[in-house]
Order: C-alpha cells, then structure tokens, then sequence
C-alpha cells in the first residue's frame, strides 16, 4: 500500500525534490526528508520556495537564456 502511495506521489508531485537529485547527484528521498525536517524547523517557509522551483521547472522553456551567436569576438 505505501509503495502504491509513494509511486502516485512521485508521477503526480512537480519533481522539484527529483530534479535537484538528479543535479546534485543525492537520493530523492533524502533531499525530500530533509525538506520536510527543514519546513517543520522554519514553520513552512520552503513551501513557498518549493511552489517557486516547482513553477520555473514547469515554465523552463521560457527561463533559459539563449546564447547570441556572433560571427568573431569583435561584436559585442
């Protein structure tokens, strides 16, 4: 039952606990306890930092930068 429970939570939560696994090459689930340890410790002020990734990470595609190409150094 836990296991049906944490593979819905996991293909329905944004993946910001996954993706900052995935960069920072450390297991999900450690990065997601010590979120939870870390919002019980500041009354809930990473929620608000996790709905703020959780909206860049599904708007990526408007907040990459894209680089100029130039022909030579000279045009800047």
């Amino acid at each position: 039952m836990i296991q049906r429970i944490t593979l819905w939570f996991e293909q329905h939560a944004f993946g910001v606990c996954s993706w900052w696994g995935n960069k920072l090459g450390i297991k999900t689930t450690t990065i997601r306890l010590y979120f939870i340890y870390l919002s019980f410790f500041t009354a809930g002020s990473p929620v608000i930092i996790y709905l703020i990734m959780a909206f860049i990470l599904e708007h990526k595609e408007y907040f990459k930068i894209k680089p100029v190409k130039r022909s030579s150094i000279w045009e800047i």
